[in-house]
């Protein structure tokens, strides 16, 4: 009989005294900063799945004519009936479009926001009721470790690792190899023929990468402000996001997207026994997101010890996708 209904594993933890004072510590900071995690509550992820829809953001959609142009060799990498840890999976739409031509074994999507992460796996169910489908909620940004009964069952088979989305962008290069490390090491341990196939955003002309996070519409905008919104839940702050507006620049040094939260005029929040005043201008740093050459991830994903890699770009070469194993 085929299960309609997915199984849930909440990996999240409470909010901890050392991870909310690490946030608060981020906000007295002289240059004031928070996580990009503190994005993706329900409202923070519904938002990013509509930033994919827009036009400015020519990722989401470059990837996937990536994926279509070179779909029989991409496919020709995933092995039949294998796990797919989809990480960061958010609505599960990406991985959705894949099922028809290699249909899983097993479904396992990860997010940071369960409650979202349930309402898309519960659809996606009844509409391939014949793959079994969990749901984990994890912050995989520092650990990647399963419920032993789950860790089993991602072992059994080959391990299909998902990252699509550039979101490993969100790492700075340290970060992004401690993480590229930990799916390696779920990798090989898995039955052979696992390996990992992630999206990244290529270098590029700085105007079109401001723009992608500058949209028109100010869906980035709002997007970047609700981090207030959630961290007034969390630390029990009063942020009005009335007072701040959205700024996105491009650090040719660094090689990354700045997202920053800007002051449009002296403010004073307070939270959980602290305060700050903001002077005009002043500005929250929120996210990081690195651009990298296919050379230098190429090297960074063989230092994480894959030991074989290959990708494929759009005509542009805007964007890649890479395969490792």
């Amino acid at each position: 009989m085929l299960s309609n209904k997915p199984s849930f594993f909440n990996a999240l933890s409470p909010p901890s005294d050392s991870s909310l004072q690490d946030l608060s510590q981020g906000l007295l900071a002289p240059g004031a900063h928070c996580s990009p995690k503190y994005f993706y509550n329900a409202l923070g992820s519904t938002l990013f799945d509509a930033i994919t829809h827009l036009p400015e953001y020519y990722l989401t959609r470059t990837e996937a004519a990536i994926f279509g142009d070179h779909a029989e060799a991409i496919h020709g990498q995933i092995s039949a009936q294998a796990t797919w840890l989809d990480l960061g999976a958010g609505s599960c739409e990406k991985a959705a479009r894949l099922f028809e031509r290699t249909p899983p074994g097993l479904y396992v999507a990860v997010d940071i926001s369960l409650t979202y992460l349930t309402d898309t796996l519960e659809r996606l169910q009844r509409e391939h009721p014949q793959v079994p489908m969990m749901g984990v909620g994890m912050d995989f940004s520092s650990a990647l470790t399963f419920p032993p009964s789950l860790h089993a069952q991602l072992l059994a088979r080959p391990v299909f690792a998902f990252y699509p989305g550039s979101s490993l962008g969100n790492f700075d290069p340290v970060q992004a190899l401690g993480f590229l490390q930990r799916v390696a090491t779920v990798c090989n341990a898995a039955k052979p023929g696992s390996g990992l196939l992630i999206g990244i955003d290529l270098v590029k002309d700085t105007a079109v990468l401001e723009r992608a996070y500058a949209d028109d519409l100010g869906v980035t905008a709002a997007f970047n402000l609700n981090v207030l919104r959630h961290m007034n839940t969390l630390l029990g702050a009063d942020f009005d996001v009335r007072d701040w507006q959205h700024l996105a620049r491009f650090s040719v040094k660094e090689s990354r997207i700045e997202m920053h939260l800007q002051a449009r005029r002296e403010v004073t929040v307070s939270w959980s026994g602290h305060q700050r005043v903001f002077q005009k201008n002043e500005t929250i740093h929120t996210e990081n997101s690195y651009k990298w050459t296919v050379e230098k991830f190429s090297k960074l994903l063989r230092s994480a010890g894959f030991a074989q890699t290959q990708h494929w770009t759009d005509q542009q070469q805007q964007y890649a996708v890479f395969w490792a194993s």
